[in-house]
């Protein structure tokens, strides 16, 4: 690796007496400094970086046999000239060149549109709510920034922020993040993605400068579990955490932190899944994102087939959308989760193994309590004819396993009841499927089983036509949960009819929820009527 010689003058003093560990920018990248001084056989002092983008960097901190420094990528480092650097501004500079710049000319003034001159009336209120001292919320994204600045100007400049973004800029401790929020005493959101920070040996220390913080979002910074339990400390009214696309792995059990967590974002981090169960005693989880965590497995092994679990008692909403789930066990598992009502789970293979429409009914009847499914609402009519369909679907797997309308005789096997956990409470509910309903499915996969139709709605002339390709085996409670996403009508009784070009004039009734279409004889090219009340 060769090392380009440029020249030098006036390089020392460029550098700060504290350059090693602070934070750099260098041709639009960032950095950290791991090194400062020569590198023979070149001449001059030179600056040793680990990137935070790793493919910009050429080596791993070595030069001809020689380690200055460690990176943790192989080839996160290089060695640049402190001439191309930049390292940043304090946090006031940056807060008057992004929010002041120009505003003080600007009052009052006049101005010049096409050949008229008009003054800028009601400007300066616009302009006052701009100025820094009015500022609740700042937003300093990609701004160099790097430290506070002199002591105390944020306090009396910008004392009315209770939101601050400092994502993307040139923080490099949270010793230094301390001491610019220190000064901000309504401080409740911060956001520091994309920045690198050191740990202090005791960040409990560091516990006042963050003393009102409710929200912190740390995307991108590098992090890992025990790192971020070991800071969490200084967040002790800390309800939502945003620690997406980090270094996460296996997660540890909080212990006397983050008990007050309501929304915990994971998502983009490679979790050991057999970990989850260790964050399970955050009591107060209402939201968990663990979308793009090659989670293939959940299982809550403490609680029986069709109970409740102890874990995550408060998890309102999960998300585990782009993950590697395959089995339906683990829809099973979330059922036992007592709070559990919307659920995101889109790009799993489990989602491609049978058409969209089946496999969220199937989802909806394994989940009692879900009332939205990857942000679409479950409405009541619709989980009635999931459930039922799943008791159809499964009917003839149940009495093969010794299940038995006779409630005496009804004695499934140990097998059949942890597939299907929620079967005998669904049979209980409706009654057992009637014989003729456990006919076994025929695949509509190919083309030849499909039929084009037009769904019209007659009494409402600014809707549009809206054609489908449906399998003929289609029950019409799944084409009427089609309908109440398509024509958005939450809460609607919807009525069909057909008509066919065979019957000029005349509407068919379609009247029975669990019957296929084929069974109304519809066939290529009808149209089917939607009324609704």
């Amino acid at each position: 690796m060769k090392i380009r010689e440029e020249e030098q003058s006036g390089v020392a003093s460029e550098v700060p007496e504290d350059a090693t560990g602070r934070r750099l920018t260098c041709e639009g990248e960032r950095a950290t400094v791991r090194y400062v001084g020569p590198v023979p056989p070149t001449t001059g002092s030179w600056l040793g970086v680990e990137w935070d983008n790793p493919e910009r960097g050429k080596h791993d901190g070595s030069h001809e046999g020689v380690r200055y420094f460690t990176c943790r990528h192989p080839s996160g480092g290089s060695f640049v000239r402190a001439k191309k650097t930049s390292f940043g501004v304090d946090y006031l500079t940056a807060v008057k060149q992004h929010y002041e710049a120009g505003l003080d000319e600007a009052t009052g003034n006049e101005v010049t549109i096409a050949t008229k001159t008009v003054k800028m009336v009601g400007f300066e209120s616009i302009v006052e709510k701009q100025r820094v001292e009015n500022l609740k919320e700042i937003v300093l994204t990609n701004c160099e920034v790097s430290g506070p600045g002199p002591e105390n100007e944020i306090r009396e400049n910008t004392p009315n922020a209770v939101s601050l973004d400092l994502s993307q800029n040139l923080l490099s401790s949270w010793k230094t993040v301390a001491a610019i929020t220190e000064q901000l005493e309504q401080l409740q959101i911060l956001r520091l993605n994309h920045n690198r920070l050191s740990i202090i040996s005791n960040p409990s220390s560091l516990t006042y400068a963050f003393s009102q913080l409710r929200v912190l979002s740390l995307n991108s910074c590098a992090v890992t579990w025990p790192q971020v339990l070991q800071c969490a400390s200084m967040w002790p009214k800390i309800e939502e955490l945003f620690l997406s696309d980090n270094e996460i792995t296996e997660l540890q059990r909080p212990v006397d932190v983050l008990q007050g967590l309501k929304v915990l974002d994971l998502s983009n981090n490679n979790l050991v899944q057999e970990s989850l169960q260790q964050i399970s005693n955050l009591s107060r989880l209402e939201t968990l994102n663990l979308s793009s965590t090659g989670l293939s497995v959940i299982h809550f092994s403490v609680a029986l087939p069709g109970a409740k679990t102890a874990m995550f008692p408060a998890l309102r909403i999960l998300l585990l959308h782009d993950n590697k789930i395959t089995e339906w066990d683990v829809i099973n598992e979330l059922d036992k989760l007592q709070a559990l009502v919307q659920l995101s789970c889109k790009n799993n293979p489990l989602m491609e193994l049978e058409d969209h429409e089946t496999t969220r009914q199937l989802l909806i009847a394994r989940i009692s309590q879900l009332e939205k499914l990857d942000k679409s609402q479950v409405l009541q009519q619709e989980r009635r004819g999931a459930e039922l369909d799943y008791c159809k679907k499964f009917g003839r797997q149940w009495l093969h396993a010794g299940g038995h309308k006779d409630p005496d005789r009804n004695k499934p096997s140990a097998e059949f009841t942890a597939q299907h956990p929620r079967y005998l409470a669904l049979i209980q509910k409706y009654g057992a499927p009637e014989e003729d309903e456990l006919k076994e499915q025929k695949p509509f996969a190919l083309k030849n089983q499909l039929l084009t139709v037009t769904f019209e709605c007659p009494e409402d002339a600014d809707r549009k036509p809206i054609q489908k390709k449906l399998p003929g085996s289609m029950i019409v409670q799944k084409v009427k949960g089609l309908l109440y996403r398509l024509l958005k009508l939450p809460g609607a009784e919807i009525h069909l009819t057909y008509t066919s070009s065979k019957m000029e004039g005349r509407e068919i009734e379609i009247n029975n929820d669990l019957k296929p279409l084929q069974f109304y004889s519809i066939e290529d090219g009808d149209r089917i009527l939607v009324r609704w009340s």
